[in-house]
């Protein structure tokens, strides 16, 4: 007695499902990114393709079995496994190379159903030192022509120091080419004086070699009042020589920020830069147009905002859209980059917050900064 049944659609069910865990599989495989499957729970590397070798220097085979966390610092581990549980993308997080290079790679993580009743979690990995350097150099390129445009007001700053040093120096030659003495007290007040001229003098040369210097790529709780006045106070001589008002409106108050406080006061001092341009522009209009700028820092819930607010022509609302393309710029040619604004949005991106152009009451452009407040939990 024989039975035959018709099992061809089974079989063709069958050569399709093979064909697609060879396709999926082949995709895992050979994807350009860096991709992961570890143990929700412990972290450890239960697969991984064959970018991560060419990555991070080990053979597939090597990871397996190991934890993720072994291919961070060791200094932060603790704090990558907290994030890896947490969040759904971790940006410029620092690796290590089998040959301990350090390198820099966007992650984003997924859950997903490995085996049935059993969760893992979807790494995947892309590298972004090269990018991260090329930001580097146009960071620092904007940098040093910060600086450049800001060359007469620091010579401004550093003539007075200067001037009371040779006033005092003179006086003593005076006095010593005529064998005349100097009394103790005239004697003490110069000496005095000089002192404090010197003090000057070295904390704005310090001042311009720590805003020169290359950033590093690490964040710090940051007092945003304090950077911004650390940024007029290098900026402070341009504002004077050109007789524009400053508005304080800070609150005393004010959370920390995440934030690496070298870059953001590169922001606020390209921010000012802009102001002071719009205003003097304005002023090639209509000589009498008040020339002021007010720096207001205010909590709005869980954000901290910065606002840099001038007495300028404003911003069309058509140009809103492009002001912080590079390169793109409504300054005369020969008055500006059009960087510095590019420039300040990718970095407060990178710290987490937006950069935004409005009007100010009564005329003239008024750019916020929005940034995350620190919460007394947050590391």
């Amino acid at each position: 007695m024989e039975m035959s049944l018709d099992i061809t659609a089974r079989k063709v069910l069958e050569d399709k499902l093979k064909r697609a865990e060879k396709k999926y599989h082949a995709i895992f495989r050979n994807i350009p990114n860096a991709v992961f499957v570890l143990d929700k729970d412990s972290l450890d590397i239960i697969d991984c393709n064959q970018t991560v070798e060419a990555l991070y220097g080990y053979a597939g085979h090597q990871l397996i079995g190991t934890s993720f966390l072994d291919l961070f610092d060791p200094s932060e581990r603790d704090q990558y496994a907290s994030q890896l549980r947490a969040f759904t993308v971790i940006n410029q997080a620092r690796n290590l190379a089998r040959d301990g290079a350090p390198f820099y790679v966007d992650i984003r993580l997924a859950v997903s159903e490995h085996d049935p009743g059993r969760e893992v979690l979807l790494v995947s990995a892309s590298d972004i030192t090269k990018r991260l350097e090329t930001e580097r150099k146009l960071i620092q390129a904007g940098k040093m022509a910060t600086l450049g445009e800001m060359a007469t007001g620091v010579a401004h700053e550093l003539n007075q120091p200067l001037t009371v040093i040779k006033t005092a120096s003179r006086f003593f030659v005076k006095k010593i080419d005529r064998g005349q003495s100097i009394a103790a007290d005239v004697l003490r007040t110069m000496a005095c004086e000089i002192d404090t001229a010197v003090d000057r003098a070295t904390k704005i040369i310090n001042h311009l070699r720590e805003f020169g210097r290359k950033s590093d790529l690490s964040v710090e709780r940051v007092q945003p009042n304090a950077v911004l006045r650390k940024a007029f106070d290098l900026f402070s001589k341009q504002l004077v020589l050109r007789q524009i008002e400053v508005v304080w409106d800070l609150d005393p108050d004010l959370p920390e920020i995440m934030a690496e406080p070298n870059r953001l006061e590169q922001v606020c001092i390209n921010l000012l830069l802009n102001a002071r341009d719009a205003i003097e522009e304005q002023a090639e209009k209509d000589p009498v147009a008040p020339r002021r700028i007010t720096l207001t820092t205010r909590r709005h819930e869980s954000m901290v905002a910065i606002e840099v607010a001038d007495t300028g022509p404003g911003v069309p609302p058509p140009l809103r859209g492009r002001i912080f393309e590079p390169f793109y710029t409504t300054k005369k040619v020969g008055k500006g980059t059009g960087l510095g604004l590019s420039i300040s949005y990718g970095l407060i991106k990178d710290f987490g917050g937006t950069i935004q152009v409005a009007n100010a009451p009564g005329g003239g452009a008024a750019f916020v900064i929005s940034l995350p407040a620190v919460k007394d939990q947050d590391v």
